[in-house]
């Protein structure tokens, strides 16, 4: 039996939003460990939890192909796409911030039609 095209496509989507998440965790990981860490090690970690935790939240729904989670992975992308644009305009993080702003143009990007497959697919 052959696999159903969007079941396929729906998946590789999926696995594409999960590596520009992962993206984006290990660029804020990054950023706060080594690059701009502050003065204590504890207050590197709860920093780091603070910004990573919105994408934390939405994978388990990405898994389960629910549509809002996969919209709330949109929203979520816009807040590191600004945090990059603006990480951008300063000299010394420009490439980091542009490294942000793509790999967040691309989880939007995938997202987006990941929303539109789970929606035709008749899924919640």
């Amino acid at each position: 039996m052959k696999p159903d095209r969007g079941r396929v496509a729906g998946m590789l989507l999926l696995l594409f939003c999960l590596a520009m998440i992962g993206s984006l965790l290990a660029l804020t990981g990054l950023r706060q460990f080594f690059i701009e860490p502050l003065a204590t090690t504890s207050s590197n970690v709860i920093w780091f939890l603070l910004q990573v935790t919105p994408l934390l939240v939405v994978i388990p729904g990405m898994l389960r192909f629910n549509y809002r989670s996969a919209f709330l992975a949109i929203v979520v992308a816009s807040l590191y796409f600004i945090h990059g644009v603006m990480l951008a305009v300063s000299e010394e993080m420009r490439t980091l911030g542009l490294w942000e702003v793509g790999f967040a143009l691309l989880l939007i990007l995938a997202a987006t039609y990941l929303v539109r497959g789970i929606r035709a697919a008749g899924g919640d």
